[in-house]
């Protein structure tokens, strides 16, 4: 019996590279919605299958296992994220004009919805049950833009990068955006809001204007470079017998 013709095999190969593909993205779009939402632990290869149509075998075939497939999902995340670290880190001017910069687009990316919210899911739920994910995220994609708004705080405080003070004012900062990524809180709390780019808009500059306002007060009559606790706080308490 004759094999088929070499045009017959190579359309057959790429007809099935094709499905694979297809299989492939799917299981990644599924998968990254699912462990959004309950997280790695949360969620079986089976529900991961079954939602995204697939036989039950696709994901050791195409991924290794569960944790394959999990790494490639925060593989996307990260390259997203960078993603947007290139954007915010791309700020010009001076470094009241780069921290706003840096407010609006973070909120926008955090708050305002679209296809990438199920990054900021995911990662909330990977800081709640951390994997060994968890290093390679804060490496790659946290720390540089940290870093990046440290300099920023730094240069407005008028102090080395290395003053405490500028990792409180930056963990300030991310606090009051991230707020405002947890939808599922906001609209209980303020039932009314909802992230129209106006509403970003005026958001993004409310946070700069309180942040600024702190930096402002902390760089004209703050606590000194290093202070013990005992003068911020008072001596500690005596035991009682």
């Amino acid at each position: 019996m004759r094999g088929h013709p070499p045009a017959a095999r190579h359309l057959a190969q790429a007809r099935r590279a094709g499905r694979d593909h297809e299989t492939r993205s799917r299981l990644l779009a599924v998968a990254a919605e699912l462990f959004g939402d309950r997280g790695f632990e949360g969620v079986t290869i089976r529900q991961i299958c079954q939602s995204a149509h697939a036989n039950l075998a696709s994901v050791n075939y195409h991924f290794g296992d569960k944790l394959g497939l999990y790494t490639e999902v925060m593989e996307m995340a990260i390259a997203a994220m960078r993603e947007t670290g290139a954007v915010i880190m791309r700020g010009e001017g001076p470094p009241e004009q780069r921290l706003r910069s840096y407010i609006q687009t973070f909120l926008e990316r955090i708050a305002g919805g679209g296809q990438r919210l199920w990054i900021h899911r995911l990662m909330n739920r990977e800081m709640e049950n951390p994997t060994r994910e968890l290093d390679r995220v804060l490496q790659k994609a946290i720390r540089p833009r940290i870093e990046y708004l440290g300099a920023v705080v730094a240069e407005l405080l008028g102090t080395p990068r290395e003053d405490p003070r500028v990792t409180r004012v930056v963990g300030s900062i991310h606090g009051q955006c991230l707020l405002y990524g947890r939808t599922a809180v906001l609209s209980r709390l303020v039932p009314g809001w909802r992230p129209t780019p106006e509403a970003l808009a005026e958001l993004a500059h409310h946070v700069a204007e309180f942040s600024l306002g702190g930096i402002r007060a902390l760089s004209q009559g703050g606590p000194p470079l290093r202070r013990r606790p005992e003068e911020v706080l008072g001596p500690a308490p005596r035991r009682l017998r």
